[in-house]
């Protein structure tokens, strides 16, 4: 097993079916629904080139045929697709893609996780603490904005109406 960030893998759960986005997910996975020319999952695995990860391993669910044609086009990327069925669950993803897994721990992500965590300091937090895993999660603000009482005053960090003309 290999144990360097280098070598270390990151699996990518690719599996469903992103009803929330249906008008692009008919056609397509939603990991391959795309931010400028580039689908989703590119953008997630060239985050992780970025802090030295290379061998990515994608389980496939919904369409799985059109993640497996596309050509990520990285020289230093290694790309290992499983299919894991389509409608299985996550725990059965992770379990299926587990005979790929080379590294003494990997990396866990979904098809469209996009985040700016630095992933050195959470590797470096996970391996400190000795623990079978480590989660990150964020708590998303309101697509509306979020308010606050401070102070008996209301605070919102909704941008300002604008009037359409």
């Amino acid at each position: 097993m290999l144990n360097d960030k280098k070598n270390s893998d990151v699996v990518i759960l690719c599996g469903g079916k992103g009803t929330r986005l249906k008008e692009e997910t008919e056609s397509k996975p939603k990991p391959m629904v795309e931010i400028g020319e580039k689908p989703l999952l590119w953008h997630v695995m060239k985050y992780y080139s970025c802090f030295g990860f290379k061998r990515f391993i994608l389980a496939l669910g919904y369409k799985a045929d059109i993640i497996k044609q596309y050509d990520f086009n990285e020289s230093d990327w290694e790309v290992v697709c499983v299919d894991t069925g389509l409608n299985t669950l996550k725990g059965g993803r992770i379990k299926r893609v587990e005979p790929y897994i080379q590294s003494n721990f990997f990396h866990l992500t979904y098809g469209d996780g996009l985040s700016t965590v630095d992933l050195d300091a959470l590797q470096t937090f996970h391996l400190k603490h000795g623990k079978i895993g480590t989660v990150t999660a964020v708590h998303p603000s309101s697509r509306f904005g979020d308010m606050e009482y401070l102070n008996k005053l209301w605070q919102s960090d909704c941008p300002p109406w604008k009037i359409w003309e």
